[in-house]
């Protein structure tokens, strides 16, 4: 008998364990089911809102698009800019003219001194005869070139600096010191000043992408804000009856929070849309223009890394611009 007893209250305390257990289980679902659920009517509370004023949305959508766009902009010219220096880096020229009473067993045993020289990797001749056929053929003056007497183009050596002293100018320089105490070279012509200019104004636009960027974001959050601040204005009184029957801050907040992630959004697409436009439409000019100087430069947009960039760097302002907004405004709105 008192083992059957203790056998009843052992199955009775597991079953209550159970039971408690499943309690706890059904609780635990309860809540992540509700939590799930009062963020759905909050996106579907600002969906709505956002819907019922589609001219008003639109524009605020379009400010934040062209305040993304301009920093994005200017950080695609930069990037362009930077790969058509890189290009240029290293294909660096130094153009070599030799006196033109220049024997060619005197300009071999130059080329071959020139040529064991460790900071010269490729040095090309180019003969007198061969300058002036190159410039009949590419200037269309070949009826004037017949009139003069003798050949005025002088013999030419085209060097390529070794690949680790492309890049660096000072010596580049000592290079060039040294082929101008042959006595053969009348002149050397390198001209890296335009290179370091660019390189300058590069380091410029991108110091003033970064600058403008965040001065834009301030302006984001500014509208976002207000635009936000504004819709919660015209809910006051729907605001003091949800905290009359008890909903909290975060109640409240949740709905405006998504119209700034929604505002943020879509001004993150409108961005990338315009800045791949803008890139579209002068792709085509400048492959006319590379074309001509006999190269290959091609745009490059953002990609989806970028639109990925924009619509996180919109969603982070328009959710930071109406927590802002909804917080400061919250202390005043208390029933009474």
């Amino acid at each position: 008998m008192i083992q059957n007893s203790r056998r009843k209250n052992e199955s009775k305390s597991s079953l209550s364990l159970l039971s408690s257990d499943d309690v706890n289980k059904k609780t635990l679902i309860n809540r992540i089911q509700s939590y799930f659920y009062s963020h759905h009517l909050a996106f579907s509370s600002a969906t709505s809102r956002i819907s019922s004023l589609p001219f008003q949305s639109l524009s605020i959508s379009l400010v934040v698009a062209i305040a993304l766009s301009l920093p994005a902009g200017f950080y695609v010219a930069v990037t362009n800019l930077q790969k058509i220096v890189n290009v240029t880096d290293s294909s660096n020229t130094i153009t070599v003219f030799l006196k033109t009473t220049a024997t060619q067993p005197q300009i071999e045993l130059l080329k071959e001194k020139v040529s064991l020289d460790e900071g010269i990797e490729v040095i090309k001749y180019i003969s007198s005869q061969q300058g002036l056929d190159e410039f009949r053929a590419e200037s269309g003056f070949g009826d004037i070139l017949k009139m003069l007497d003798e050949n005025p183009l002088p013999p030419v050596f085209l060097i390529e600096p070794d690949k680790d002293i492309q890049n660096n100018s000072e010596l580049i320089k000592k290079l060039v010191t040294r082929l101008k105490k042959e006595h053969l070279i009348e002149n050397i012509q390198i001209d890296m000043m335009w290179l370091k200019r660019l390189q300058a104004i590069l380091l410029v636009s991108e110091r003033l992408s970064f600058m403008l960027g965040v001065i834009l974001a301030f302006g984001v959050l500014l509208i976002i804000s207000n635009a936000v601040a504004l819709s919660l204005d015209s809910k006051s009184e729907e605001v003091i009856v949800i905290k009359l029957v008890g909903g909290t801050n975060a109640y409240v907040r949740r709905p405006f929070l998504y119209t700034g992630l929604c505002y943020g959004s879509f001004g993150g697409i409108l961005s990338w849309i315009f800045i791949a436009i803008a890139v579209y439409w002068l792709s085509i000019p400048i492959e006319k223009l590379s074309a001509l100087y006999q190269s290959s430069i091609e745009l490059e947009g953002l990609g989806f890394f970028g639109l990925i960039s924009l619509i996180s760097i919109g969603v982070s302002l328009g959710l930071l611009g109406a927590w802002l907004a909804v917080t400061r405004q919250l202390s005043a709105i208390e029933p009474k």
